[in-house]
């Protein structure tokens, strides 16, 4: 059976397959969707990342196709209606950088908190502005978390050991799971409404596109901040540039966007808008964990 392998896999990876027996393994990253669909029907199954896109185009071009194994959590870049129709198994690791991608948030939230980036990019320009940069304490602030799935749960963890308050709205948990969580439990107006510091940790269906949009920040605190570690599209990039030009937003921090690379977009001009290109679960621990996970799957 040929498995084909793309956008890149980490090496204890690559060695579970290469050892299982009556698996060969071909290597092709970065495959624009033409040459794909050229290549997938000698096939029988296929990693990947966030680049490869496998569109309902690809999966029925497929003739051999029996599983796509995605080395990460968010399956937005999968058809998988077009997959369940063929009888394609969709996999993948919602395990393996739950952990990286929530300290991503944590970091992303101190580094707006305190003007970090602004005050290097200052500092490397040759000023002092000490007075500039003035930051606030995450001690005792609002945060709401939007889902409180694998990543969310663990951003949670990690901001009451801030001694935040933490409410959260999660339709899909039980009261009693909440307290549990030592969280408060609300509604999304309510979150809106209260919270100093909103981060979402959804993934992106129809339901959550755009859920963080113009009437949402028109229910904001004056001041908040946003962070968005989850999925582009989840936050309405035009509506929160014209929060932040408002002040009605104070700060933002992303980590993925409506299109990426995300080209020309007018947030990337803000001071206010600090950003990293989807490295929220770019750690070699978490690379290792997910190459190893699709890997066994894929075999199984």
């Amino acid at each position: 059976m040929k498995v084909l392998v793309c956008d890149g896999m980490a090496k204890e990876g690559m060695d579970i397959l290469k050892a299982a027996k009556g698996i060969e393994i071909v290597v092709k990253d970065k495959l624009p969707p033409e040459e794909l669909k050229k290549i997938i029907p000698e096939f029988e199954a296929i990693t990947i990342r966030s680049a490869t896109k496998m569109t309902k185009e690809v999966i029925d071009t497929a003739s051999k196709l029996k599983a796509i194994g995605r080395a990460g959590i968010g399956l937005d870049n999968v058809d998988i209606e077009a997959a369940s129709k063929k009888g394609v198994v969709v996999m993948n690791t919602p395990g393996g950088n739950t952990i990286t991608t929530a300290e991503h948030t944590i970091a992303l939230m101190f580094s707006l908190a305190r003007k970090i980036p602004q005050a290097t990019s200052s500092m490397k320009g040759g000023k002092w502005e000490k007075g500039k940069f003035m930051g606030m304490e995450l001690f005792n602030k609002t945060l709401g978390v939007i889902g409180t799935g694998n990543i969310g749960s663990i951003v949670v963890e990690r901001a009451i050991a801030l001694k935040m308050q933490v409410i959260a709205y999660d339709p899909y948990i039980s009261p009693e799971k909440a307290r549990k969580m030592g969280i408060e439990l609300v509604q999304l107006d309510d979150l809106l409404k209260r919270a100093d510091i909103i981060t979402v940790h959804v993934p992106m269906t129809k339901e959550t596109r755009g859920i963080i949009g113009r009437e949402a920040f028109e229910k904001m605190k004056n001041g908040v901040i946003i962070i968005n570690c989850a999925r582009g599209g989840i936050v309405d990039e035009k509506a929160l540039h014209d929060a932040i030009v408002s002040k009605k937003v104070a700060g933002a921090a992303l980590d993925v966007f409506e299109k990426e690379p995300p080209g020309e977009n007018p947030l990337l001009g803000l001071e206010q808008v600090i950003c990293t290109p989807h490295l929220g679960a770019s750690t070699e621990e978490a690379q290792i964990n997910v190459s190893i996970a699709i890997s066994e799957q894929i075999i199984d």
